[in-house]
């Protein structure tokens, strides 16, 4: 009898379906029916596996013994394959001598070993051993809360095969990753419901971002709120499909093709790959930030192609996935790519969660921010304004903000004094050869206002007889410190020396990202500079943070957490080993601190790395602070010197150092972080005398008098309003403490003392009640 073994198949192809269909082809007469002929022996290895893939039981065609090609009804599934593990005894077992079948094939096992390719890799640190093809969707299939996994560190989807020594961990939606992969597959929803509902619109960028996502698009006019209605509805449609997502690697030729009518995809396609991606354009990378194109289709469960987009991915797996908790938020204007010189794109926001609950907490909290707006609470408490005739960006202090302000500083300069800082004051302008020698020009000239060519001189005829130069307002104070330090000879015993001084800096922000106080054109830096030797660098670094963190606490805050910016090496001066070591010793100094360092890879100016103090406030929110940064080259390009003790000349460390980031900012996140409620020794106006009636102002202005002797700030109201609405008035003003009199009041010496929560004490002697003023604005307490 004729035998036809296994390994006699097309290579690739070694499934008992493919063999017996490839011996029946042989043997078939032209009408491509198998003869009947005498039984022919085919000898086949055990175990097998049912499957052309080499995966168990996925896809194929598998024939088991008794069983013909030709008697397997269309769309029937294969059968159960044997199990690839077993042992040779097993596999022994399940031989059988052969059996005749409908098309005259007998088939025949023969013993042999053919098992399925495997794998191994780790899961959760447990090495597992797993099938060739196996998918993250394969070893995580009994838990539904994955919607991607991390292999060796970089995220992908579900259905990416897995290779030999991979190691493999679940990316859950309760998780910063997760909450983005999700935030990200938003975006595609949202996008595909505003093609289906404007088929004219272009798309542009859509990344997932803090909180939520957004997506730009090219469109006739704005989006009204009943078109965010509209395509909030569709996102709902397309998540109810459950539709999927699939990935395809495609060429740049492929790409341009496919994406032929987005001309903000083809302009992204020519960014592909490279390191300042975002750079050129704000959540690019999401899109092309990988090494080679991808483009994402949304499948019906058809297999139809509902939408495409250029991206990178991953994605979850199927829209299902986006059910729990997603809102459309608002609409804006955006410039592409974020330059004015650009077309202006509609974008729009919106949020998604793990759940729904925790998309309502989520709402609660936007709620809760939008009732401590600073620049809402800014104008109710007669704070501060930005006047169109000044210019955006550019806050004026009225009264009330001023003494908030002034009290502010005027602690800074207190505790500055007693930690030995030096004060200096520096002009607001200087010319254009200062910032070109500190490299602001040539690294930051994009930051900066526009020079003005000044001190030209012209005779009668209009010609020219001095030429001008330009000069700048001033981003940075450091380069005008490094004059203060260059001004004269320096000695190591002067060293460490601390410059400080609240010193006023412009700096042109792009009109999209100017906010209220907390990102403004012109603010108020409390900056100083330290200069030390390398061996006073570290204790210094040391002190600062403490000196730092524990200022902060004294205005309020007390949750932080450290920020380490390291170098950029294509947005950098110096060299690499002084980097380094800039950066080990700013390391150092945070672990030591006790609080949590979080990396921020790139994220440093271009003279060196820092450490910024990141505050949450009242309601979690995270701000940066306070920013510490080390310093070897401005030193250099200075040429500053200070005499060692051996007499040599030699270059002082150089420490930049903001607490505040800027009193403006401060302001803000103090006015947001207190709910406009501050604390008696920074409110404008401590204490509110309110007399039941006229007869008793008299009585409060005594009262007040004694007040004002102590320091406190306090107003009597003798207004006509009537007693209650006084009370409401200046509940609502934020005023710490309302002394409230009438005629029992007085014949005591007594006031009821009302604090702003609506508690009050009746019958407070005034001695009392001064005594207790004054005491909760010398602990700096919070009423």
């Amino acid at each position: 009898m004729a035998a036809r073994r296994l390994r006699d198949t097309a290579p690739g192809d070694r499934s008992v379906g493919a063999f017996v269909a490839g011996w029946a082809s042989e043997r078939s007469p032209p009408g491509g029916r198998v003869a009947a002929r005498p039984p022919v022996a085919v000898r086949l290895p055990l175990p097998l596996l049912w499957s052309g893939s080499g995966r168990a039981g996925r896809t194929g065609v598998g024939v088991r013994s008794g069983e013909s090609v030709a008697s397997r009804r269309p769309g029937r599934p294969p059968p159960r394959p044997l199990d690839g593990r077993r042992d040779r005894a097993a596999s022994r077992s399940a031989c059988c001598d052969g059996t005749a079948t409908r098309s005259g094939i007998h088939i025949e096992f023969e013993e042999a070993t053919v098992v399925s390719p495997q794998i191994t890799v780790s899961v959760l640190g447990e090495v597992r051993s797993v099938d060739t093809g196996t998918t993250g969707a394969d070893v995580f299939a009994s838990d539904r809360s994955v919607l991607v996994v991390k292999v060796n560190g970089d995220l992908r989807d579900l259905d990416a095969p897995l290779a030999d020594g991979d190691v493999v961990e679940p990316v859950r939606a309760d998780g910063e990753e997760g909450l983005a992969v999700l935030r990200h597959s938003c975006t595609h929803v949202m996008a595909q419901a505003v093609q289906e509902l404007f088929p004219e619109a272009k798309l542009g960028i859509g990344p997932p971002v803090r909180d939520g996502f957004y997506y730009d698009f090219d469109v006739d006019r704005p989006f009204t709120p009943e078109d965010l209605k509209a395509i909030e509805k569709v996102m709902q449609r397309i998540v109810k499909e459950g539709q999927t997502f699939r990935r395809r690697v495609v060429t740049d030729g492929e790409a341009r093709a496919e994406l032929a009518d987005e001309p903000y995809k083809i302009e992204l396609i020519g960014l592909k790959g490279g390191s300042d991606v975002d750079q050129a354009a704000e959540g690019a990378s999401v899109e092309v930030g990988g090494g080679e194109l991808t483009i994402y289709d949304n499948l019906r469960r058809d297999g139809s192609t509902a939408w495409k987009d250029l991206c990178r991915g991953p994605h979850v797996p199927s829209t299902r996935l986006l059910a729990n908790g997603f809102q459309l938020m608002r609409s804006a204007a955006a410039y592409w790519r974020g330059s004015e010189k650009n077309p202006q794109l509609q974008r729009l926001y919106g949020t998604a969660w793990a759940t729904k609950d925790d998309l309502k907490a989520y709402l609660n909290r936007l709620a809760e921010a939008e009732r401590r707006d600073h620049r809402r609470l800014g104008a109710e408490l007669d704070l501060f304004s930005f006047p169109d005739e000044i210019g955006s960006g550019l806050p004026v202090f009225h009264p009330r903000g001023g003494i908030i302000r002034m009290e502010m500083e005027d602690y800074s300069r207190r505790r500055h004094k007693e930690a030995g800082y030096d004060f200096v004051n520096t002009p607001h302008i200087t010319k254009a050869h200062l910032f070109e020698t500190s490299k602001h020009l040539e690294w930051y000239a994009d930051g900066m206002y526009p020079p003005m060519r000044m001190d030209e001189e012209r005779d009668a005829a209009g010609n020219v007889t001095k030429q001008g130069q330009d000069y700048y307002l001033k981003p940075m104070n450091c380069p005008m410190h490094n004059l203060v330090f260059r001004s004269r000879g320096r000695s190591y015993r002067e060293l460490p020396l601390r410059l400080f001084e609240f010193g006023g800096v412009y700096r042109y922000e792009k009109s999209g990202v100017v906010h209220g106080l907390t990102r403004a054109r012109g603010f108020t830096q409390d900056d100083a500079h330290i200069y030390c030797t390398r061996e006073q660098m570290k204790a210094e670094l040391v002190g600062l943070l403490t000196f730092v963190l524990d200022l902060l606490r004294d205005y309020g805050l007390d949750d932080f957490y450290l920020e380490l910016s390291t170098r950029d090496p294509e947005k950098s001066v110096g060299d690499e080993a002084t980097w380094e070591e800039a950066t080990r010793t700013l390391a150092e100094v945070g672990a030591e601190s006790g609080l949590e360092l979080v990396p921020d890879p790139g994220g440093a100016a271009f003279y060196g790395p820092k450490i910024s103090v990141q505050a949450k406030d009242a309601i979690g929110r995270t701000w940066q602070l306070s920013t510490i940064q080390l310093d070897f080259f401005e030193p250099e390009l200075f040429e500053l010197e200070y005499t060692a003790a051996d007499g040599t000349r030699q270059r002082p460390v150089m420490i930049h150092r903001a607490l505040f980031g800027s009193i403006e900012r401060f302001f803000g996140v103090l006015l947001e972080h207190y709910a406009g409620a501050f604390p008696p020794w920074l409110a404008p106006v401590q204490v509110v005398g309110i007399p039941v009636t006229d007869a008793h102002v008299p009585y409060l202005d005594g009262v007040a008098s004694r007040l004002r002797a102590e320091g406190v700030r306090v107003e009597v109201d003798a207004s006509d309003d009537r007693m209650p609405k006084k009370i409401r008035t200046h509940t609502k003003q934020k005023v710490p403490f309302l002394l409230i009199a009438g005629e029992e009041d007085a014949a005591k010496g007594a006031v009821s003392f009302r604090y702003r929560d609506g508690t009050q004490d009746n019958g407070v002697p005034v001695d009392k009640a001064v005594e207790r003023i004054v005491e909760a604005v010398r602990t700096r307490a919070q009423v």
